[in-house]
């Protein structure tokens, strides 16, 4: 699939040299021969992306350069929401911008998509992992028989598998891994992937949220009605599929905007896909250093994100000091919401919410 020329077009790649020793860096560079190439020593230290003028430039970065790498550490981290296991990464970053994106600085301004070449390595520990493992031995929220392993925590691997064949390698290997499931969150809607025949062992988790407030803040993705749309084919193209209502934004209005989402929603859903429609639901989370760097170059989405009025820190699980809506409302929001959803979308379990 040819990605819109506005959405990812490389100018210039960065990349280790031992890329090309990979078959698949060889086939990522065939595809961009009109491309700068600029060798780095490390796909995180590229000096030229630390710029911090680059901050006014965001989106023609994301558009225009592509980092190429090959990932070194193959660590499983347990997780216990969306996935039992964090795997080891296909990539990093992404050629989205999405205003509350929590990795913007990853590895410099604007985190510009990264592909790692050695995708053999990442099948390969993923196979290593689950055969140790075993079966699992009671059902959870996650999944009630597989391990499930979220592959794209850092990226959306939609654009992702639009650059390389990197996803469709994820998705035949979940094919061959016994009591295993993959599973990525995605906001762009990327009609290949219905050509990769999970055989039910993928799942993909489309984010949502209402329309009037993705215009600002889910910069460069897929409009919601494509999203909802392609559910239903996903489902008959035998992946899994649930839904992300994520970020949940309080405002003022915000009861008549979900409601109409829900109804939208649940209006486009075939009966298969109401059958195994699970969701997470998510509120939002910000951080005064990403408050700084989006008034730098999208200042009308902190108009939606921050909210000292009904904020608070509070330490993540990470050791990062976030901001997120003060307890005692939250509990009360979450609630609200909560009941909202049981009423448009009562067969739609909540596998987790916060």
């Amino acid at each position: 699939m040819a990605l819109p020329r506005t959405l990812i077009d490389p100018r210039l790649i960065y990349l280790e040299p031992a890329i090309r020793d990979y078959r698949r860096g060889r086939e990522v560079l065939a595809r961009f021969p009109d491309a700068e190439l600029v060798e780095v020593a490390s796909h995180w230290k590229i000096p030229q992306l630390a710029d911090p003028a680059l901050a006014e430039d965001w989106l023609r970065v994301k558009r225009e350069i592509l980092v190429l790498g090959v990932k070194k550490g193959m660590q499983m981290r347990p997780n216990g929401r969306s996935a039992d296991f964090i795997a080891p990464s296909s990539s990093n970053g992404c050629a989205m911008a999405c205003a509350y994106c929590y990795v913007g600085r990853r590895k410099g301004y604007a985190n510009p998509i990264s592909i790692f070449v050695n995708i053999d390595d990442v099948t390969r520990a993923l196979a290593r992992h689950a055969a140790k493992l075993g079966l699992k031995p009671e059902p959870n929220t996650i999944d009630p028989v597989d391990w499930v392993y979220d592959l794209g925590e850092n990226g959306d691997l939609s654009v992702d598998a639009s650059l390389s064949d990197n996803v469709r390698d994820l998705v035949a290997a979940f094919r061959g891994i016994p009591g295993a499931k993959g599973s990525f969150a995605t906001k762009y809607v990327n009609r290949d992937l219905l050509g990769y025949d999970p055989q039910g062992r993928t799942r993909i988790r489309f984010s949502l949220m209402p329309e009037t407030i993705a215009r600002v803040v889910d910069v460069r993705t897929s409009p919601m009605s494509e999203r909802i749309a392609a559910i239903n084919d996903f489902v008959a193209a035998r992946y899994e599929v649930h839904v992300n209502f994520s970020p949940v934004i309080v405002h003022e209005g915000w009861e008549a905007e979900w409601k109409a989402l829900f109804a939208q929603l649940d209006a486009a859903l075939s009966p298969a896909a109401r059958a195994q429609l699970k969701c997470e639901v998510i509120f939002l989370t910000h951080n005064e250093g990403l408050h700084d760097l989006n008034l730098r170059w999208h200042p009308r989405a902190e108009e939606w994100l921050w909210r000292p009025d009904i904020q608070e820190a509070k330490w993540s699980q990470s050791g990062m000091r976030n901001l997120r809506y003060k307890a005692g409302w939250k509990r009360q929001w979450l609630d609200r919401y909560l009941g909202w959803l049981a009423e448009a979308l009562p067969y739609c379990e909540v596998r987790y919410a916060f």
